[in-house]
């Protein structure tokens, strides 16, 4: 069997959404999964890079940082990069605090998992799985204890 059927390939990222200001829960993992993301210096970055994100027309919700994977919601306007260009920002952001950190390339997968919210509903379904992330990978046994999560923006789901 060739290698190439066993993957389906990856669905091509839309190019227009019809929404103002669509909220995305968005997922980056390590390369190989390493498990450098959960520290108080990468929670700090990514905490600093979100407020700044406001400066591009990016709000960033709630996010929970993994040790080898973060998951947060944003929500972009007209105005806001392309969603590429900014999550490579991001990468490129937290990376920087990485090498600072003495922790060597490679840092992060070439893709990350995207998703539109299209409802207040699958919104908040999306949130109670994110937030429980560390519960389940035995972390902590609650999830308000875990130090690496919290929330920049309320973002708030349009009907």
């Amino acid at each position: 069997m060739q290698m190439a059927k066993l993957f389906k390939p990856r669905l091509r990222r839309l190019d227009w959404l019809y929404t103002d200001c669509p909220i995305y829960y968005l997922t980056a993992c390590t390369q190989d999964r390493r498990k450098i993301l959960a520290n108080p210096q990468i929670h700090e970055s990514f905490v600093t890079f979100a407020h700044r994100a406001t400066d591009r027309h990016v709000l960033v919700g709630r996010y929970v940082i993994m040790p080898d994977h973060v998951h947060f919601f944003a929500a972009f306007s007209p105005a806001s990069p392309a969603l590429w260009l900014w999550m490579k920002s991001l990468k490129n952001a937290l990376s920087k605090t990485l090498r600072q950190m003495k922790i060597p390339p490679r840092h992060w997968e070439k893709d990350y998992f995207d998703h539109v919210i299209r409802s207040a509903e699958s919104y908040e379904q999306k949130w109670l799985y994110v937030r429980e992330n560390p519960v389940r990978a035995g972390l902590v046994k609650r999830w308000e204890d875990w130090p690496y999560q919290g929330e920049i923006h309320r973002l708030v789901v349009k009907k």
